[in-house]
C-alpha cells in the first residue's frame, strides 16, 4: 500500500504541468516581491488586490502571481466563463494592462 500511495505521488507530481524550474522561478518571485515590500519599494499584494477589487465589479477574485523582472502583479478574474487577467505595476498599483 505504501508502494502505491508512493508511485501516485510522484506521478501527480510528474503530471502536475509545472517543472522544477518553473517552481523554484515562483519561489524567486515570491521572495523577490517580499524583499521589495519590505524596502518600501512595491505595495502589498493585498494592497493591490483591495485598490483593483472596486473596478472589477461582477468579476470574482481568484488569485495573483508576482513578476520579479517586470515589477508587476497579474491579478485573475473570472466572470461567467470569461478569465481576465489584470496587470499592475507593483510600485504604484496602477494597471497597466487587461486581457481577456
Amino acid at each position: 500500500m505504501t508502494k502505491f500511495i508512493a508511485l501516485f505521488l510522484s506521478a501527480a507530481l510528474a503530471v502536475s504541468g509545472a517543472p522544477a524550474s518553473a517552481q523554484s522561478q515562483t519561489r524567486g518571485d515570491q521572495e523577490r516581491a517580499r524583499e521589495e515590500m519590505k524596502a518600501g519599494r512595491n505595495m502589498r499584494q493585498e494592497d493591490i488586490v483591495r485598490r483593483i477589487m472596486p473596478q472589477m465589479k461582477g468579476y470574482k477574485y481568484l488569485t495573483s502571481e508576482y513578476d520579479g523582472v517586470t515589477d508587476v502583479y497579474r491579478l485573475k478574474f473570472i466572470k461567467g466563463v470569461q478569465v481576465t487577467y489584470v496587470d499592475v505595476d507593483a510600485r504604484t498599483g496602477k494597471i497597466l494592462r487587461i486581457t481577456e
